[in-house]
């Protein structure tokens, strides 16, 4: 079990324009406040290895800092962001996929780009819900002990998304692999079953929810 306690604020640069000094006068705020009330970030969260975590809220609240933040205290070499994952254009999806067919064929199927015309295209001509379920696939493949996926499931329709959230769920458990997610649907939450959520509002530090007492 590690615990990781993040904490990012962005403060306000200035200085002002004639039309940010105009937007603050209509919205009755001074230089004072947006210097001392900038928005902070910060979460205090045990993570136990094989742990799936899911940051949770609505959009600009803050997930993707937390997310980025967390990914921070963990070395490089043992973890996946699926930001960086590439999509390549000079191969098929079957083809990114080191190893037997068989093994390709399950790690896809777990994320519902088992269809063979997904396996023969290309990943870059890909649309972008398959584009995100491709690089979800990728990461398991990687083996590595953590992977970090922001946005998690958010362009995929409701079907598809549960789908792949119970899909995640049982091959990350058979292989151990601590997911770091971010997402602002609450409606995969019972298909995902995370063992920790990480609730995140506008104003204040995160709270955390565990699935089982620490």
């Amino acid at each position: 079990m590690a615990l990781y306690a993040v904490e990012k604020q962005f403060a306000w640069q200035g200085p002002l324009s004639e039309k940010g000094t105009r937007i603050c006068r209509m919205f009755g705020v001074t230089l004072d406040r947006l210097t001392t009330r900038a928005p902070i970030h910060a979460c205090r969260v045990e993570i136990r290895p094989g742990d799936i975590v899911l940051i949770l809220g609505p959009s600009g609240a803050g997930k993707s800092v937390l997310l980025r933040e967390l990914q921070r205290c963990v070395p490089a070499g043992d973890a996946v962001d699926l930001a960086g994952l590439d999509l390549p254009a000079d191969r098929t999806v079957i083809d990114c996929f080191e190893g037997d067919v068989v093994t390709g064929l399950q790690l896809l199927g777990t994320v519902g780009l088992s269809d063979v015309f997904s396996l023969l295209n290309r990943p870059a001509w890909l649309s972008d819900g398959q584009k995100h379920r491709f690089r979800l696939a990728r990461a398991l493949a990687a083996g590595k002990p953590v992977v970090f996926a922001d946005e998690f499931c958010s362009g995929l329709d409701r079907i598809t998304a549960a789908t792949v959230a119970y899909n995640v769920h049982k091959r990350a458990k058979h292989m151990g692999t601590t997911l770091v997610l971010a997402s602002s649907r609450d409606d995969i939450l019972l298909d995902l079953a995370p063992d920790v959520i990480v609730s995140k509002d506008f104003s204040g530090p995160a709270d955390v929810i565990y699935k089982t007492r620490r």
